[in-house]
């Protein structure tokens, strides 16, 4: 030590330069040169167990947690010796400043670590769960847990700077006030979107009736999408309808496969009054039996619903695997028994009008003219 202080005389004797400032420059060469070897040897240990690591079957750490571990590293050597040569050079106004930068700084590896952190949860909650929801959920923190992170980090750094953050906060409770006001339709919509997600009256894939479809175009669609503000159905006409959430939530919402893809059809048949009433329901059973989609348990039946004005009301009642498939039962079906029908003689009635036609005389015409003229006078 002795050497040392006598060498450090000889520098400054020689340079002119006071011994203070010489300590000053090689303390803080010895810092940076400390902090460089520090992290290289940071770096050597974390190549050295990611490559350990990745050849274990029981522990393998993902390459972007060990990339995040070396940003949180590096932000915490620059902490450690900024804040020493901020306090060395004695300049305590510099050091609030720092720290609030390296606090922001900071901000970038917790974000990337939370969003590590949720593509596991992701992963492993989504195959382990049957509903798409969950995509939905995380999608949304996915896309606001930056901005939360970065924000909370500003009101951190705003607060070490010493400048209150108060009058910010009730500026911005004013302003989302007036927004709120402004984008209510907007703000409707969200928050029936949040309330879609919690309930879930139906899931992505879900097939629906669509009330707002076009006029002659197929009433009823998959769910594709659920957003935030809107909700998007494919029709089967391939027609993608965009429904505002808001409006949704208003209606009664009919889902065909929200418990499970097996549903009832009901098809309405109507047959003569004098038609054999068990013949015809015999013909109609053996149509619903001879579809291959068609289940087998609960078996089929066939009821008398009511006596129309021209017409015994039957009624079809049969189960299929695929609510998909309800249209088609009911168009496959109704054409099989119309031509068992026609080769058995049951009649199918339809609307019957007689019309008489009466024919009179000349004679008999002008007496009747001439009797309604004296009744009129």
């Amino acid at each position: 030590m002795e050497f040392i202080f006598a060498f450090l005389e000889k520098i400054s004797t020689t340079s002119g330069i006071k011994a203070v400032y010489i300590h000053l420059v090689l303390k803080t060469l010895g810092a940076i040169a400390g902090t460089y070897i520090v992290w290289i040897i940071l770096k050597r240990i974390l190549v050295s167990f990611e490559k350990k690591t990745q050849k274990s079957n029981f522990l393998k750490i993902n390459i972007e947690i060990i990339s995040v571990v070396r940003k949180a590293l590096f932000c915490g050597l620059i902490l450690v010796t900024g804040t020493y040569l901020i306090r060395l050079f004695d300049v305590l106004l510099l050091e609030k400043i720092f720290h609030a930068i390296v606090i922001i700084l900071l901000a970038s590896p917790a974000k990337d670590f939370l969003l590590i952190l949720l593509g596991y949860f992701e992963k492993n909650i989504i195959d382990k769960t049957k509903t798409k929801v969950d995509d939905i959920i995380f999608d949304l923190i996915n896309k606001f847990s930056g901005a939360i992170i970065y924000a909370t980090a500003i009101v951190l750094a705003l607060d070490i700077l010493g400048v209150n953050v108060m009058p910010f906060i009730a500026g911005a409770g004013v302003a989302g006030i007036a927004i709120g006001f402004a984008a209510k339709d907007t703000l409707s919509n969200l928050i029936a979107g949040v309330l879609l997600i919690i309930d879930r009256p139906f899931e992505v894939g879900d097939r629906i009736e669509v009330w707002s479809a076009p006029a002659g175009s197929a009433s009823w669609g998959d769910v594709i999408d659920i957003g935030l503000r809107a909700t998007k159905i494919k029709t089967t006409d391939n027609i993608v309808i965009i429904i505002p959430n808001n409006e949704i939530m208003k209606r009664d919402i009919v889902n065909y496969t929200i418990l499970s893809t097996n549903i009832r059809v009901r098809i309405n048949i109507g047959i003569a009054y004098d038609a054999n009433i068990e013949k015809a329901k015999a013909l109609i059973l053996n149509v619903a039996e001879s579809v291959a989609w068609i289940s087998k348990t609960p078996a089929p039946k066939v009821v008398v619903r009511n006596f129309g004005e021209s017409s015994v009301d039957l009624q079809l009642r049969v189960w299929i695997d695929d609510a998909r498939k309800r249209m088609d039962t009911i168009s496959h079906v109704t054409d099989k028994i119309k031509t068992a029908f026609d080769e058995h003689g049951i009649e199918i009635p339809y609307p019957k009008r007689d019309i008489t036609i009466s024919y009179r005389s000349a004679s008999e015409l002008e007496t009747q003219q001439h009797a309604s003229n004296d009744k009129t006078s």
